[in-house]
C-alpha cells in the first residue's frame, strides 16, 4: 500500500494539559487496527465555553513535548490559529479537500462522545468525510438516547477493520483499547494541592508546567 492510500486519524482536544490518558489509548489503537498516523489537533476553545487555564501557545507546547519521541503523532496547530470556533464537520471537510477524495481517514473519540454526537453541529455530514473510531469507555452505553440515532449507528457500524483501510469514510469502529482513570481536572486539582502526577502524564510537560507555574 502506497502512502496515499494509508490511513489517517485525526485526534482532537483541549489538552489542558495532554496526559496518558489521552496518547495510551490512542498508541494502543494504532497497534490494534494498523494506523501509520494520527494527527493531534488541539482545539481552540470557542468564547462561549469554559477557557482553558494553559494559552493556547502552552497546550500546542505541551502537546510538542509529549509527542516527541513518538513518530505515531503529529501536530496540527490549524484550530488554534483560528479566532473562531472551529467545528469539527468542517474542520474534517477541510481536511478531505487536502487528502484528496480516495485516502481513508478517521476521527478519533470517546464513547462518552459518541452518545452527544448527535447534538454536534452538522454531524451527519461527518462520515462523509471521514471513518469514526470510537474509543471505548467502562460505564457508558454503548446505545443511543434515540432510536433514530441508533438506528444512524447501526447503518454505519463495522466490525471490520479492513474496512477503515480500503475506504475513505463512512464507517464507525467501536474500538477496545484500554482505560487509563486519568483527567486534565485530576491532574490540574493534584498540582494545584502540590501532590505528584508523575505517572499520569510524560515527564517532559511535567517540567514544563512547573517552569510555566501552571496550574498551581
Amino acid at each position: 500500500m502506497g502512502d496515499m492510500n494509508q490511513l489517517q486519524a485525526l485526534f482532537g482536544g483541549t489538552f489542558d494539559p495532554v496526559h496518558y490518558g489521552h496518547l495510551k489509548p490512542v498508541e494502543a489503537l494504532a497497534n490494534q487496527i494498523g494506523l501509520s498516523r494520527v494527527i493531534i489537533m488541539p482545539n481552540n476553545v470557542p468564547p462561549h465555553r469554559p477557557q482553558p487555564e494553559a494559552t493556547s501557545a502552552q497546550r500546542k507546547k505541551m502537546v510538542e513535548l509529549a509527542i516527541s519521541d513518538k513518530p505515531l503523532f503529529t501536530l496540527d496547530e490549524r484550530e488554534l490559529l483560528r479566532d473562531t470556533p472551529s467545528y469539527t464537520a468542517q474542520t474534517l471537510r477541510t481536511w478531505r479537500e487536502e487528502q484528496g477524495p480516495t485516502r481513508p481517514l478517521a476521527f478519533i473519540i470517546g464513547q462518552d462522545s459518541l452518545l452527544t454526537f448527535p447534538t454536534w453541529h452538522d454531524y451527519d455530514t461527518i462520515l462523509d468525510n471521514s471513518h469514526l473510531i470510537v474509543c471505548r469507555r467502562p460505564g457508558y452505553p454503548l446505545t443511543m438516547q434515540e432510536e433514530a440515532h441508533q438506528q444512524w449507528l447501526e447503518a454505519h457500524l463495522t466490525h471490520n477493520v479492513e474496512e477503515l483501510h480500503t475506504r475513505p469514510a463512512g464507517k464507525i469502529l467501536l474500538a477496545e483499547t484500554p482505560w487509563f482513570n486519568i483527567s486534565a481536572t485530576l491532574i490540574r486539582e493534584r498540582l494545584e494541592k502540590g501532590e505528584s502526577c508523575d505517572d499520569m502524564l510524560p515527564a517532559a510537560v511535567l517540567d514544563y508546567i512547573r517552569q510555566q507555574g501552571l496550574y498551581c
